[in-house]
């Protein structure tokens, strides 16, 4: 899977980079994890700290368009998005990883 960047837009209101990028792959449109974990070792950001948005891909071809949001922090994510994005990008808050611990005992 490569990943090309098609446009970054500062927005330090929201502590965030808003991005536009192009997925080339070779099989089936990659699971939104991936593409998250691709995308930040591309920005050197940690993953906690991109929320993939929007994932297309036009039948048949093997390209995919995306947005994606690159906050400066996790906390500024956290605070930022809505609940079922930081869900499907797996992003747990400190009250989610305490409950996740609490129900491990």
């Amino acid at each position: 899977m490569d990943v090309d960047i098609i446009s970054e837009e500062e927005n330090p209101m929201l502590h965030r980079t808003d991005v536009t990028f192009e997925l080339s792959h070779d099989d089936a449109t990659p699971e939104r994890l991936q593409v998250r974990d691709s995308l930040a070792a591309k920005m050197n950001k940690d993953a906690d700290e991109v929320v993939v948005r929007k994932l297309d891909t036009k039948f048949g071809m093997r390209k995919t368009v995306g947005q994606a949001k690159v906050y400066e922090t996790a906390d500024h994510a956290r605070d930022v998005e809505q609940e079922h994005m930081l869900e499907r990008n797996k992003i747990v808050g400190d009250a989610d990883e305490a409950e996740a611990e609490a129900e491990e005992a």
